[in-house]
């Protein structure tokens, strides 16, 4: 499965740079990180509890740093595994210098899964890989923005996504999927009208699978 976008970051290169090497902050970035340690310059290993689908469990693996030409580009190889199954991926991430001091990330990568993770199928994988990325990339911004206040005197403040801001978002992402799909159906007038209550019994399901994790 390919997964590739793009992301505005409002501040310096520089500065989204020294960000996306910040283990500390990239843990805060997804709710469900349990844990991101720094084992070198290069290499991180962490664990993280994971909800697609029917299927919830904790991951954990490591990830490695190559290619890096500060501050524009490298790549990350990452590989994990649970008793829900495993998942392995290669991916490139490039930063570029824009007008008005901000910054356009762009990514491109593979990703591989398999055991029950795999049966969720690859539209809904492909789904939730997506709101995760867009949600991390949100929230690392709010931290950049933070810190390019902070080195200007100013107090802003960053507070990390909830368990619930973060389930709201990825249903919303989901449905949209769902209303698509729908709509591409046959039995799209009947079925558009399920959407919002898939949505509410994923943000559900997600709640309670965290409280019970």
């Amino acid at each position: 499965m390919k997964l590739e976008g793009e992301y505005l970051f409002n501040g310096p290169r520089d500065d989204v740079w020294k960000l996306i090497r910040d283990p500390d902050v990239l843990a805060t970035a997804l709710p469900g990180t349990q844990s991101l340690t720094r084992l070198s310059d290069t290499e991180f290993e962490g664990a993280m509890n994971l909800h697609i689908g029917p299927v919830t469990g904790v991951f954990s693996g490591k990830v490695l740093v190559s290619d890096e030409v500060p501050p524009e580009s490298l790549t990350l190889t990452a590989e994990g595994k649970g008793s829900q199954g495993f998942g392995k991926g290669v991916g490139r991430v490039q930063l570029q210098s824009q007008e008005g001091n901000k910054t356009l990330m762009t990514y491109e990568g593979d990703i591989l899964v398999g055991g029950k993770l795999a049966s969720v199928g690859q539209r809904n994988i492909e789904t939730v890989s997506k709101s995760l990325v867009k949600q991390g990339l949100a929230a690392l911004d709010k931290a950049l923005e933070a810190r390019v206040a902070a080195s200007a005197g100013e107090a802003v403040a960053y507070t990390p996504p909830s368990e619930t801001e973060f389930a709201i978002a990825v249903a919303k992402d989901v449905a949209g999927d769902l209303k698509e799909r729908a709509l591409a159906s046959p039995y799209g007038r009947t079925l558009i009208y399920a959407v919002p209550l898939i949505a509410v019994l994923i943000i559900l399901v997600f709640i309670l699978s965290r409280c019970a994790a």
